[in-house]
């Protein structure tokens, strides 16, 4: 049974040589992003505040919030891209993150060369990425271009590589920051479907997004952050009838 648990997550970003003098030396909130401290040495940014988090298998969570409500930081702190300043993750299952699906792209090496290369950085072995990468080739449709650099390559045909690597595993927890848009009509409604059936195979989302449709499609329930804290968690057909969500969110 996947799961992921968070017991009082926090992640703090300190900024140095920053003039404080404007800043109070106490604890300021804002009403979008996270709390800002300053001491002598340096300013800290609070972008989550003592998270505390139950999700199990079935869920498809939406993550709402005004811009700097802690969205990303959340998606960024579960695939292990930043770690928690205090707090605990537990986790029970094979996580996958379409956050950057770019990440690790090298434009001197060839289109099969990347494949290679970001299908270790995803944690696939060679033996693993051989077995995956005719199929790999055939979704891309990039043909002969994948025996050159990727810096010959259009913004559309570096990203149709790169969403066919991110997409070739089936994870049991599937982390989306909005749902991704790639090259022409053809392949953008091949690449819709290739995300369909990996959200439906897969035993937990998490989907930030700013689009009400896209929520209402996907999501069973919703967490609503606001300032680096979780506001409200809980089933999407509640979070659509409480008018405070809707006024904190816009969610509609």
């Amino acid at each position: 049974m996947s799961s992921i648990i968070l017991d009082s997550v926090s992640v703090d970003f300190p900024i140095y040589n920053l003039n404080t003098r404007s800043l109070k030396k106490n604890l300021i909130r804002f009403t979008t992003g996270g709390k800002l401290s300053s001491n002598s040495q340096c300013v800290v940014v609070r972008a989550l505040d003592q998270v505390s988090l139950k999700i199990e298998e079935g869920d498809r969570v939406g993550i709402v919030g005004h811009n700097g409500a802690g969205k990303s930081t959340l998606l960024r702190v579960l695939s292990n891209i930043y770690e928690p300043t205090h707090g605990t993750i537990y986790y029970d299952g094979k996580i996958s993150s379409l956050l950057n699906v770019m990440l690790g792209i090298d434009p001197e090496s060839t289109g099969y060369e990347n494949i290679f290369i970001r299908g270790l950085l995803l944690g696939l072995t060679k033996k693993e990425i051989n077995s995956k990468i005719k199929e790999i080739a055939e979704f891309t449709e990039l043909g002969d271009f994948l025996y050159v650099p990727i810096r010959t390559y259009s913004q559309g045909m570096q990203m149709r590589l790169a969403f066919a690597v991110a997409t070739s595993i089936q994870p049991e927890i599937l982390l989306m920051d909005e749902v991704i848009g790639v090259g022409d009509k053809d392949f953008f409604n091949r690449a819709q479907d290739r995300l369909s059936q990996l959200i439906n195979k897969s035993s937990i989302v998490l989907l930030a997004s700013h689009s009400p449709a896209i929520l209402k499609k996907i999501c069973n329930k919703i967490l609503v952050m606001k300032a680096g804290k979780v506001q409200w968690f809980g089933p999407i057909d509640e979070a659509l009838h409480n008018k405070e969500l809707v006024q904190i969110t816009g969610f509609i």
